[in-house]
């Protein structure tokens, strides 16, 4: 009898390294919280896991797409760019957030556990080239959220928070499993870029087709919190403590926009015409609801929410130009955007301090008086917000016009412009509040925790250098973009 000899042959795993390292440590971490309980061990490892991957995934990079996993997984410049932006995040969440965590006795490794698994989530969801791994890497930074939002749990309001959130992205998660089981039934494929080649051949119903990318854009519309499908967004803002808050309100939207982009335009760029509508509907409404409903707000954490449902649409502006343009000045807004959401919510947690939840605008009066440079800090942010130069948020907002317009959608541009105009009321006021009204009585003066300190001010600083030399990230965008899209 001859024996034949049989081969192995071993899936190429370079491309998935940080995926593997995030999880090998965040495993890890997760034992020592168990047996060893010593918190501050998993917040030195967490930010040593982010730090080693963001260090794995630059020296692992390549200027052209790599595949593994039988073209499930895709590592591209664009998923390498985003993949940095988030770990930047995770760990300013981290520092950020260890003063409060300790005052409250939140600090354990449970939150340290769930935010690098909810990173890992984002990570797969990033390099996901097939339906099924990106719903993996939804539901795997979803789970991890529900827990997160519910953390503090004598909290009543951030279990009602976590209980909306969980019922109604539940049923978002429905909504895009029925999208992509139409999808499949009309192409046999759940591959994105396959997908994309049976539908620029033709499906046999363009009916069933354009009823399927319903479902999808239904579901996208929740993940990434724009109108009409955002109201969970300012209840989850408010009723979540402020790290989470300041999570969920930053690294997830880079994952959103990866979603996205994954899904309509590697996936279905041949149905340009069918998802553009539905996105131009969804950029208005968020716009409209977004700056109208934040006017009327005296949280800051609810005000901001609104903001993000406004920004979302903004960022929905891009993509629907369906042209290389968009897509990169949407990549370059995303990006903008997390930076200056982690500003924003990292002051908020920063003035949380001796009991106080410097939630509501009042706690802001008079800030200038105190804290001058803190002061400084939150009004560049809000300017920026607003789109005001010099600062970034001002070029953000012109490119995204401007890809706009180039595609020959005038009317829509003009409609950001005045809801743009709109929503700098409320950045406005917060900026008048710090500076012209005077402080409540009885406030006590903050501790100095300097590693949060430094970063607010990196965090401040970048902002406004972003936007007076704003060419090298919009280039970076471009190139990761053109890249990753060959």
């Amino acid at each position: 009898m001859i024996m034949h000899a049989m081969t192995l042959t071993l899936p190429d795993l370079v491309p998935a390294l940080p995926e593997i390292f995030v999880l090998f440590m965040t495993c890890a971490i997760l034992l020592l919280g168990v047996t060893a309980r010593q918190t501050a061990w998993s917040y030195a490892l967490t930010l040593l896991t982010l730090v080693g991957a963001a260090a794995i995934t630059a020296f692992d990079s390549s200027g052209s797409p790599q595949y593994a996993f039988s073209g499930q997984f895709v590592d591209d410049p664009m998923a390498d760019v985003l993949k940095l932006m988030t770990y930047l995040s995770g760990i300013a969440v981290v520092i950020y957030s260890r003063a409060y965590l300790i005052e409250r006795k939140l600090f354990r490794s449970e939150f340290f556990v769930l935010l690098l698994f909810a990173t890992l989530g984002m990570m797969v969801m990033i390099s996901a080239n097939h339906f099924l791994v990106l719903y993996i890497g939804l539901e795997l930074l979803s789970l991890s959220l529900y827990a997160l939002v519910a953390l503090d749990r004598e909290n009543k309001l951030a279990t009602e928070a976590a209980m909306k959130y969980f019922v109604l992205g539940a049923l978002a998660s429905g909504l895009l499993l029925y999208g992509m089981s139409i999808l499949y039934g009309l192409t046999g494929t759940l591959e994105l870029n396959k997908l994309a080649a049976m539908v620029y051949m033709g499906v046999r119903s363009p009916t069933l087709l354009s009823f399927g990318l319903v479902f999808l854009v239904a579901g996208l519309g929740f993940k990434m919190g724009v109108a009409p499908f955002h109201m969970w967004v300012p209840d989850i803002y408010q009723g979540a403590p402020s790290p989470v808050t300041l999570f969920i309100g930053s690294a997830p939207k880079l994952a959103a926009f990866a979603f996205t982009m994954r899904i309509l335009v590697d996936g279905l760029q041949p149905a340009v015409g069918d998802w553009q509508g539905m996105l131009a509907v969804m950029a208005v409404l968020s716009m409209a609801i977004g700056n109208l409903a934040a006017i009327m707000q005296t949280n800051i954490k609810r005000m901001l929410a609104y903001s993000t449902i406004s920004h979302m649409g903004f960022l929905l502006l891009g993509i629907l130009s369906g042209t290389f343009a968009g897509y990169s000045v949407s990549m370059f807004y995303a990006i903008v955007y997390v930076l200056m959401s982690l500003g924003t919510f990292g002051l908020v947690v920063y003035l949380s301090q001796n009991g106080l939840e410097a939630e509501n605008l009042d706690d802001f009066k008079g800030l200038n008086s105190r804290h001058p440079w803190l002061a400084a800090l939150m009004g560049m942010l809000m300017f920026s917000m607003a789109g005001i130069p010099p600062f970034v948020g001002f070029y953000a907002k012109l490119s995204v016009l401007q890809a706009l317009v180039g595609s020959g959608w005038l009317w829509l541009a003009l409609v950001a412009v005045l809801f743009s105009l709109i929503g700098a009321f409320y950045y406005l006021r917060v900026v008048k509040i710090l500076y012209f009204d005077s402080p409540n009585a009885g406030v006590l003066p903050l501790s100095v925790h300097a590693d949060s300190r430094a970063l607010l001010s990196l965090n401040g600083l970048a902002v406004l250098l972003l936007g007076i030399a704003p060419q090298g990230l919009i280039s970076l965008c471009v190139y990761a973009m053109q890249m990753s899209m060959q």
